[in-house]
């Protein structure tokens, strides 16, 4: 299948570069992953006549690094931006880092006052580095002190609050980026849907480096997804087990939560069971979906594994008139955009 089939036109004006001062003020676009029916609807808050008492939603707790950090050589003063993807070992990370060609295996790094030190231990995948890192104190607050929000390189506005790009519900530290579907929510909106009697389930996948590649092949069988670290809870394995046979519809917020969702279902024969490890399940039209029924999502970048992900979902025309429709009213895009909601049925429960 051609990855070309997946690109559209996009207006660069459309990609948002700041967020909304109210997270459950972005639009909402509300999909029939059947029927490819639309509806407009003026805010996120409008979920919530989209979801059914015994259904659950589905989060990714993972909480954003500052991972992006600024030093220079010792050997040479020269400049070194070092992004952190993933904890290998206790004080080794595998990271990207520009330029790459400055750092060979031996170089040492410095950051701000020199609180923080690494040396390169190693070559990773697609011309990464593997620091080991010395600083005193603990990591993460050295972190929080030197590092940057490793902001996607299609938003070129500063962020002034950083909690901005982390979700109102994160708490397990270790993401290169956001699940962004999960920014719109707010702990009001969260504590309204419970209300209605839908259930929330939380699991974890930080978010590596497959958000930072491209697609580069020109077949989708081609792309080798890079693999990022999940878990799954005992309360929640049993939590959705339970709402699916009761009959419930569990709907994910985010690629994140359904990339999870998906491997643990696929493993187990449409159950869910407490489990942790790595995936790289790379989900394209074709995919046949084990555990999810819907999922709120973003809209994302032309030809990128996200969009072949929803159109596995929904159908890829389907999906594509959506996205045309979305670039005609002017919808928000990428990050900090706007969302669509992919369920069965697109007319609300009023």
């Amino acid at each position: 299948m051609k990855v070309e089939l997946f690109n559209f036109n996009l207006p660069e004006e459309l990609i948002a570069q700041t967020p909304l001062v109210d997270r459950e003020a972005s639009r909402l676009m509300v999909l029939d992953k059947h029927t490819g029916e639309i509806r407009h609807e003026d805010s996120v808050r409008s979920v919530l006549t989209y979801l059914n008492k015994g259904d659950c939603l589905v989060l990714n707790d993972t909480r954003v690094l500052p991972a992006r950090l600024f030093g220079t050589k010792d050997e040479t003063g020269a400049k070194v931006e070092v992004l952190l993807l993933k904890q290998v070992e206790q004080d080794k990370w595998e990271t990207l880092v520009k330029p790459a060609k400055r750092v060979p295996i031996g170089a040492s790094v410095s950051f701000g006052d020199g609180s923080l030190r690494a040396t390169c231990v190693g070559r990773s995948e697609y011309g990464g580095r593997v620091f080991e890192f010395t600083y005193e104190g603990i990591f993460y607050e050295v972190l929080e002190s030197l590092g940057e929000m490793p902001l996607p390189p299609y938003i070129m506005e500063q962020l002034d609050d950083r909690e901005r790009y982390q979700t109102v519900f994160s708490r397990e530290v270790g993401s290169a980026a956001a699940p962004t579907a999960g920014l719109h929510f707010t702990k009001q909106l969260l504590d309204d849907i419970k209300k209605k009697g839908v259930h929330i389930a939380f699991i974890t996948l930080h978010v590596g480096l497959g958000t930072f590649r491209p697609v580069k092949a020109e077949t989708i069988e081609e792309h080798d997804m890079h693999a990022e670290f999940y878990q799954m809870t005992e309360g929640t394995a049993k939590l959705l087990n339970e709402v699916r046979q009761k009959g419930g519809k569990i709907i994910t917020v985010g690629t994140t939560s359904t990339r999870t969702i998906e491997t643990i279902a696929l493993k187990n024969e449409g159950r869910f069971v407490e489990d942790s490890g790595w995936t790289n399940i790379f989900i394209y039209p074709g995919y046949e979906f084990k555990g999810i029924d819907g999922m709120l999502t973003n809209f994302h970048l032309p030809m990128s594994t996200l969009i072949m992900l929803i159109s596995a979902l929904a159908g890829r025309e389907n999906v594509l008139h959506a996205y045309r429709e979305a670039v005609n009213e002017k919808y928000r895009f990428f990050s900090f955009g706007d969302a669509m909601l992919i369920i069965e049925g697109s007319s609300n429960n009023e």
